[in-house]
């Protein structure tokens, strides 16, 4: 699973939390996971982009939403 996890972001170059958890079939914490061991070795860069749905904007902090994960961008860095 992790060498197919790594093939596959290195195919998009650039591919988002969401994405790689609906292509895999697995929950995105499960997957958050597994992309942690590649982006310790530095072949895949994790960003984070700012959300401003209705529940970060109101309380300014993220209300955990569905949207963060879809905003959790990965990066082939091979």
């Amino acid at each position: 699973m992790l060498l197919d996890l790594r093939s596959y972001v290195k195919s998009r170059q650039s591919v988002s939390l969401i994405e790689i958890s609906n292509h895999f079939r697995r929950p995105p914490d499960a997957v958050r996971g597994m992309l942690a061991h590649w982006v310790a070795k530095g072949v895949i860069r994790r960003q984070n982009l700012r959300a401003t749905c209705g529940s970060c904007a109101s309380s300014r902090d993220c209300g955990g939403c569905d949207v963060t994960d879809s905003l959790e961008i990965y990066d082939w860095v091979g």
